[in-house]
Order: structure tokens, then C-alpha cells, then sequence
């Protein structure tokens, strides 16, 4: 079924990313992977051409610049004529994040600019991504968007510090159900996933999964059937509270 499946994978170059693009290469779809650098993107389309003899469209862009996404979305119906899934990964973790110094992240020192900064990235591109793909999956009466967020942005289990990152990903949950609601009949289902705490550029060497672990848990939402939900909150295809 998802044989030619065009896939738009953000921060694709490296960690959670890199992985997503891989399993859905495998899957047998045609990935296009979205990142900052050229030559990073391109050298991480290769080597999963070098490894999985897969081969990805490597795409530069900056998902926070407006007039880059807009140039992915007319590169894609100029290439595609459409879209059926968006993952919607990148991300920063800007504030100082020593975890056994949680203090250096307090919501009380902090800078706002970096709080900002964050959401420009975390919460408001995700959107502005989704704005620009949703009328390329319309017209095919199926999509599938995936919010990778963070277990961090749960107000059920909301602590202390780091309140930029946080925010940044309860909002992106918000966005998540409005979205899902939005979207309701359209074939086009939105779901947010928790990876966990992974073995990235960004989880450090101390975290408890692998890249390959956060990744499925990724693809089993970008994956879904038919009868799948929307306007979930997951981590390995079960679902989380808010």
C-alpha cells in the first residue's frame, strides 16, 4: 500500500532523523530529507543509498525561514504532484540542559530570547510546514503527520527548568489536537509521538534508547492504517496523557 508514498522528513541528516528516513526508505517510500546544510543533507542521503541502497531526495532547507518552506512545498508538487506524509522532527533544546544541574535551566534565569528561539523552531515551523504540505495531501485523501515531541512538554507530568522546551512541545501537542479536529474526514490523520529518551546529538550518550528505538516509534505513526487514530499523544503505539 505505501508503495510511492512521497515523505518529507525534517532534521533528517543525523539521530532520530536519519533513522525515520531509513525506515521509511524501506518501507518503499520516496523520502525527501529536509536539513539546514547541503552538504550534511546530501551527505546523509548517501549514505543511505551507501547503505540501504535506498535512494533519498536531500533537500536544504530552513523549516524556520517562510521562503524556504515554501520552496520545498513548490519543489515537491513540481517533483511529486503531492504529499502523503510529513514528519515534523527537527528540533533545538536551546537552553542550558546539564541535567544534574537542572538549576542552569531555570524558567526564573533563563533568557527569554532562547525561550523564543525554541518555539520558533519547535512549535511554530511544525506549523508552518504543515501549512504549506496539507494542500498537496488533500487532493490524494490520505496523509499522515507526525509531531515528534517530548514526554518534557506533558502538563500530566509537568517538573521544573527548561520551561522553552517544555512549552515548546506542550504547544506542539496543542497544535496537534487542533489540527487533528481540523482535519477530521479528510483521510489526513495528526499525531504526536514521544521517541523517549534517546541516544542523539541532543539525548547524550546517557539516555536510556537507541536512535533505531525513537525511530519506530516515529514510523509506526507515519505508518498507520486506515482505521489508525488522530489527535493522539504516543510513545512506542501506545498512548500518553497529556
Amino acid at each position: 500500500m505505501l508503495a510511492q508514498k512521497i515523505a518529507v522528513v525534517t532534521g533528517a541528516n543525523r539521530g532520530l532523523g536519519l533513522e525515520v528516513a531509513r525506515r521509511l526508505a524501506q518501507e518503499r517510500c520516496q523520502v525527501v530529507m529536509v536539513g539546514r546544510q547541503v552538504g550534511a543533507i546530501e551527505t546523509a542521503a548517501a549514505v543511505l543509498e551507501a547503505q540501504e541502497g535506498v535512494a533519498c531526495q536531500p533537500f536544504a532547507a530552513d523549516v524556520t525561514q517562510a521562503g524556504d518552506v515554501a520552496r520545498l512545498a513548490a519543489f515537491l508538487k513540481e517533483r511529486y504532484g503531492h504529499a502523503h506524509i510529513l514528519v515534523n522532527n527537527a528540533g533545538v533544546f536551546l537552553e542550558p540542559h546539564d541535567f544534574a544541574n537542572p538549576e542552569s535551566g531555570s524558567a526564573l534565569t533563563v533568557a527569554p530570547e532562547l525561550v523564543a528561539a525554541t518555539l520558533a523552531t519547535n512549535t511554530v515551523a511544525p506549523l508552518r510546514l504543515i501549512q504549506a504540505l496539507v494542500p498537496l495531501m488533500r487532493p490524494t485523501g490520505w496523509g499522515r503527520i507526525v509531531n515528534v515531541s517530548s514526554g518534557m512538554g506533558r502538563l500530566s507530568d509537568m517538573g521544573g527548568y527548561w520551561p522553552g522546551y517544555r512549552a515548546s512541545k506542550t504547544a506542539l501537542n496543542a497544535l496537534t489536537r487542533i489540527l487533528a479536529v481540523e482535519l477530521q474526514g479528510t483521510g489526513i490523520k495528526v499525531n504526536s509521538v514521544c521517541p523517549g529518551w534517546c541516544q542523539t546529538d541532543m539525548g547524550g550518550e546517557d539516555a536510556q534508547r537507541s536512535a533505531a528505538d525513537g525511530a519506530a516509534s516515529i514510523c509506526w505513526a507515519a505508518l498507520l492504517p486506515d482505521d489508525g487514530p488522530s489527535g493522539g499523544f504516543f510513545r512506542d503505539g501506545q498512548p500518553l496523557d497529556w
